[in-house]
C-alpha cells in the first residue's frame, strides 16, 4: 500500500524527495498496471524467481513483460532494499544518514560549512526545501535551484541553476547548460567567510528564476 509522510515525519528539516511521490504514485497503481500489488509480485519473486538480484530482474522482463525500471526496483526490494525510494516516513529516515555518511571520516571538517549551507539555502525563501541524495543535497523549489556537495576533503561545491546568464569570474561555469544538466555553475566553499551576502545573493536568484 503507498504511504504518504506521517505528521512526526514531517518534522525532519529535510523534505521528501520527488522520486518518493513518483515512486508512491507507482506502486499505488502496479496492480492496475501490471495486475499484482507490490506486496503480491515480492511474494511471487521469492517463490518463484531465480536466486539473485541479477537473474530476478531479467526473470521479470522475460517472463512477465516489465519494464526495465520496474523489474530493477522490484528485484531489489525483493531483497529488502530501496525501501526508502518508495516510503516517505522511511526516506527522511534515510536522508538523515545520508547526510552523516556524505560527512563522516575525511570529510567530517566539512560538516559545519554544510549546516551553514543548508540553513542559508532554505531561507532564500519559503518554498525552499532540501531533499539529501547519498552524494549530494539538492535543494528545491519546483526543480532543483542549488546544490550542496561536498566534492574534497577540505571543500563544499555550491552549485546553482542558472541557465545561461551571465556571471562574474567566482561562479565557475560547470558546462551544465550545454549538457542539459540543472546546474550551470559553482561556488567554491572551504571556510565559512565563503558564505557570504554574494552566496546568498546567487542562491536567491537561481531560487527566484524557478518561480
Amino acid at each position: 500500500m503507498a504511504k504518504t509522510a506521517t505528521k512526526t515525519a514531517k518534522k525532519s528539516i529535510y523534505c521528501v524527495h520527488p522520486a518518493v511521490a513518483m515512486t508512491v504514485k507507482w506502486i499505488s497503481e502496479l496492480k492496475q498496471k501490471t495486475g499484482r500489488t507490490l506486496e503480491e509480485w515480492l511474494k511471487l519473486i521469492k517463490k518463484e524467481g531465480p536466486a539473485t538480484e541479477k537473474e530476478r530482474r531479467e526473470w521479470l522482463k522475460e517472463s512477465h513483460g516489465l519494464g526495465t525500471n520496474s523489474a530493477w526496483w522490484l528485484a531489489e526490494r525483493s531483497f529488502g532494499k530501496g525501501e526508502e525510494v518508495g516510503d516517505p516516513d522511511e526516506y527522511l529516515k534515510a536522508a538523515e544518514g545520508y547526510v552523516d555518511k556524505m560527512f563522516a571520516g575525511k570529510k567530517e571538517g566539512l560538516r559545519s560549512l554544510y549546516d551553514k549551507l543548508l540553513q542559508v539555502g532554505l531561507k532564500t525563501g519559503k518554498d525552499a526545501k532540501a531533499c539529501p541524495c547519498q552524494t549530494i543535497v539538492p535543494l528545491y523549489r519546483n526543480h532543483v535551484f542549488a546544490q550542496i556537495k561536498p566534492t574534497t576533503q577540505t571543500r563544499i561545491d555550491l552549485g546553482f541553476a542558472l541557465g545561461d546568464m551571465k556571471t562574474p569570474k567566482r561562479l565557475i561555469d560547470t558546462g551544465g547548460y550545454q549538457k542539459k544538466d540543472r546546474i550551470t555553475h559553482r561556488i567554491e566553499i572551504t571556510s565559512l567567510k565563503d558564505i557570504d551576502d554574494d552566496v546568498k545573493r546567487w542562491l536567491k536568484v537561481a531560487y527566484d528564476r524557478d518561480a
